[in-house]
């Protein structure tokens, strides 16, 4: 419970200063990646956010130890109260009526998965088979650059209005489920006897491979997708997305099985349905900026 929550924090913190630090950048795209990189790592506020995601990058290794895939999401969900508080005193950034309504449903159905939990009946897995965490990743990483890459050809339009961000967020979430998935698999490699032998299971399986490819690819779309739409809305939307992913998929992939209850049963899944229900009726755009009372509107002449 002490690493989720020290990774919430840790999360939290260092997608505030990648956000602030990006702010003060020139204009970033997926498209030019190294030029990207070469921006952000010339800048100590974003280098000291990336520390701190790494850091939560530990803790989240302890938690999948010691904790069951679904009760750990339903905790790393906590810390989206924490990333609005720290946007708005931070960034500036406000959230809408909607929006905040949005949120609140999102934070009752993740304690309704969190309720759902009994301490000592849900079995932490330590190994799921390769064949089938590549069968379920390989086409969630491609649905995630393609829905990104749909999202990018969508703002180049001339007359579109502002985004939110949601498209963003749920192609990210993707990846980062995926990431998250591996950080599981890393976990359960752990376990073994030995530092050697570990290392050596670790590199046999697909998870660092994995990892791989979701920290190059994530850590340029998330930049690129940072720097145009709040942080406040689309980190959340990523974080719900990467933790129902992981906490479904994973709890399948991972043999750990759903509550006999029925009571605990219907707390999971109502949950889950929630979350998802809630992130589809999420707005995906800004409302358009008013043109002042009074001022004059320019027609040809």
């Amino acid at each position: 419970m002490a690493a989720a929550l020290l990774a919430n924090t840790l999360y939290s913190v260092g997608f505030v200063l990648e956000k602030r630090a990006l702010t003060s950048l020139p204009e970033v795209s997926i498209r030019r990646p190294a030029k990207l990189l070469g921006l952000v790592l010339r800048s100590p506020l974003w280098i000291g956010g990336s520390l701190a995601l790494a850091a939560g990058f530990g803790a989240q290794l302890a938690v999948y130890r010691t904790l069951p895939i679904a009760a750990a999401q339903g905790i790393f969900v906590s810390g989206l109260v924490l990333l609005v508080l720290l946007s708005a005193r931070l960034l500036g950034e406000e959230t809408t009526g909607r929006e905040r309504y949005a949120l609140g449903a999102i934070l009752l159905a993740l304690l309704m998965v969190v309720l759902s939990l009994k301490e000592g009946s849900d079995r932490v897995s330590r190994d799921a088979p390769y064949q089938l965490i590549l069968l379920v990743c390989v086409p969630s990483l491609a649905a995630g650059v393609w829905l990104y890459g749909s999202a990018e050809r969508r703002t180049r339009h001339r007359h579109r209005m502002p985004t939110t961000g949601v498209e963003y967020g749920v192609a990210v979430g993707l990846l980062y489920g995926v990431s998250s998935l591996a950080i599981k698999g890393v976990s359960s490699c752990l376990t073994s006897s030995g530092l050697g032998s570990a290392v050596v299971e670790v590199l046999r399986s697909p998870y660092p491979y994995l990892l791989l490819f979701t920290g190059a690819f994530g850590l340029v779309m998330s930049q690129a997708a940072l720097q145009r739409c709040r942080a406040s809305l689309i980190v959340p939307v990523c974080t719900t997305v990467t933790c129902l992913y992981t906490a479904v998929l994973g709890t399948l992939s991972f043999g750990e099985s759903l509550p006999h209850d029925p009571l605990r049963l219907a707390l999971r899944l109502a949950g889950t349905v929630l979350a998802v229900a809630v992130l589809l009726a999420m707005p995906k755009h800004d409302p358009a900026p008013q043109t002042p009372i009074g001022a004059k509107e320019l027609t040809p002449s």
